[in-house]
C-alpha cells in the first residue's frame, strides 16, 4: 500500500512540475510577444488626428480642398447644382462600382463631397482638387498613376481601379462646419 501511494504522490509532482513549466513559458511567451502586438496598434500622431473639423464657409460652389485626415488626404468638393444633377443622373449600370449619389453624400446637402483621396487601384492621390487640375472625362477625378477616371461623385468610371473612392465617417455640426472621423 505504500508503494501506491508514493507512486501517487510522484505522479501528482510530477503533473505539477509539468504545469508550472507550461504556465511559466506562457507568461514568457506573452511577455516577448507583446512588443510585436503593440507595435500593431496606430502610432500616437494618427490617434491624435482620429476626427478633424473643418470649416466650410470658404468653399465656394465648384471648389474643393484638400484636408488631411489620419494620414491619408480628404478631399470636399462644394458641388454646383449641375454638378449634382449629373451624378445623380447616372444609371447604375453604368458604374464599376454601382452605387447611388444619394448613398454617398448626406441627405439634405447633397452638395457636399466628402471623399478619401485615395485611389482604389494602388495608393495613389488622384488629380482634381485644385484649381487647373486634370477632372478625368467624367469632371471628378483623375488618377495620373495609371488612369483611373472617377465621377464627381467619386464613383469609378474608367481605369483599373476596381472601387468608388471611400467616403469616410463625417457628420455635419453646423451648416458650415464638419466633423470627419
Amino acid at each position: 500500500m505504500a508503494d501506491t501511494m508514493h507512486g501517487g504522490e510522484e505522479h501528482t509532482r510530477r503533473d505539477f512540475l509539468y504545469l508550472a513549466a507550461a504556465a511559466t513559458g506562457g507568461v514568457g511567451a506573452a511577455v516577448a510577444l507583446w512588443p510585436f502586438v503593440s507595435s500593431m496598434n496606430p502610432a500616437a500622431d494618427t490617434l491624435a488626428l482620429a476626427s478633424v473639423e473643418v470649416d466650410l464657409a470658404p468653399i465656394q460652389p465648384g471648389q474643393a480642398i484638400k484636408v488631411m485626415w489620419r494620414g491619408k488626404p480628404v478631399f470636399i468638393r462644394n458641388r454646383t447644382e449641375d454638378e449634382v444633377k449629373q451624378a445623380q443622373a447616372v444609371g447604375l449600370a453604368e458604374l464599376i462600382d454601382p452605387q447611388t449619389d444619394a448613398d454617398r453624400v448626406k441627405a439634405g446637402k447633397e452638395n457636399w463631397l466628402v471623399l478619401v483621396g485615395v485611389c482604389t487601384h494602388l495608393g495613389c492621390i488622384p488629380l482634381g482638387t485644385n484649381s487647373g487640375e486634370a477632372k478625368g472625362d467624367f469632371g471628378g477625378w483623375f488618377c495620373p498613376c495609371h488612369g483611373s477616371h472617377y465621377d464627381g461623385s467619386g464613383r469609378i468610371r474608367k481605369g483599373p481601379a476596381p472601387k468608388n473612392l471611400q467616403v469616410p465617417e463625417y457628420a455635419f455640426l453646423t451648416d458650415t462646419r464638419v466633423k470627419i472621423g
